[in-house]
């Protein structure tokens, strides 16, 4: 069997002549947490359909759990479970209903896996699912998806819509779920904090494309944000080698550069700052600044007629 739990070979999917996901090669490994990250129609949830066997690749293939994707089978899928973002569902039920419900489709049930989920989040059996807040019903998808004990945990932007509260207690829920290295969990995100505190690996889809794939510690390290100061006017940016991104303001120039070294350094020395400084750049910063690119190296100033 594979030691990767999830591998992709120029998969690719169009929907017409757009190219939603454009020739992904990724190789997840097991156990541990692996965050997908991008701008909103950037292809993750296409990819993670098409993972799941739900939609059809226009070219290239995928295998999870070592069989191919488009022949999952339902012992194959018995291994796998699935939080889609929005955390449907039936709201006629109660909580207990939808365990039995869902448990009576499942190969395995571990009733004290979902109990614990379900009481992390302050819900009680009874509870009808249509008295359930956003976050409330996220526990109950969690909990409904953990207790069979997948291989393979597959989350779709699953703190989407939630408030603090419920966000802190998915993410404690991940954390306790990640303790068995066996399992590993693929989720979406937009949210930087809770990818940087959970996250072993992280991918960035840019328009469909893989453009990163790495440790959120090996991505950090090889960017850095400076600020350069200047008495007059600022001069225009440099064709500058790992230029991710540039920000003008009145008298400052903030930049964001991959792989800084020497010849980084002469340039921006010649652009005769009156001082440059390295400041500290978060995960979520870096990811914001990598997905804006060099095409926003404008003054905001430009925009507001002078007005900031």
């Amino acid at each position: 069997m594979s030691e990767y739990v999830i591998e992709t070979n120029d998969l690719t999917r169009y929907f017409g002549s757009k190219a939603a996901v454009k020739q992904l090669n990724l190789q997840i490994p097991k156990g541990g947490v692996f965050a997908f990250l991008g701008r909103n129609g950037a292809g993750k949830t296409t990819t993670i359909r098409m993972l799941l066997g739900l939609m059809e690749p226009t070219r290239g293939s995928a295998t999870v759990l070592g069989k191919d994707c488009q022949n999952l089978t339902p012992a194959d899928r018995s291994r796998i479970a699935y939080v889609a973002e929005g955390h449907f569902i039936y709201g006629w039920m109660k909580i207990r209903e939808l365990e039995a419900f869902q448990s009576s489709c499942a190969a395995n049930w571990n009733r004290d896996l979902f109990r614990t989920v379900i009481e992390h989040f302050g819900l009680k059996e009874n509870m009808k699912a249509r008295s359930l807040s956003r976050g409330q019903r996220a526990g109950v998808c969690l909990a409904l998806a953990l207790a069979p004990e997948p291989e393979l945990l597959i989350l779709d932007d699953p703190t989407l819509g939630l408030d603090p509260v419920a966000r802190r207690s998915l993410v404690e829920a991940m954390l306790m779920v990640t303790q068995n290295r066996d399992r590993t969990i693929l989720f979406s995100s937009h949210q930087m904090d809770d990818v940087e505190r959970v996250a072993d690996w992280i991918a960035i889809l840019d328009e469909g494309e893989l453009s990163v794939c790495c440790s959120p510690d090996e991505f950090l390290k090889r960017l850095s944000r400076w600020v350069l100061r200047f008495s007059d006017e600022v001069p225009p940016v440099p064709e500058l080698p790992g230029l991710v991104h540039a920000m003008q303001y009145p008298n400052e120039l903030h930049l964001t550069i991959a792989n800084y070294n020497e010849k980084t350094e002469e340039l921006l020395a010649g652009l005769n700052p009156k001082s440059i400084e390295q400041t500290n750049l978060s995960l979520e910063n870096g990811v914001i600044d990598y997905l804006s690119g060099n095409s926003r190296i404008v003054s905001l100033l430009q925009h507001a007629g002078g007005v900031l």
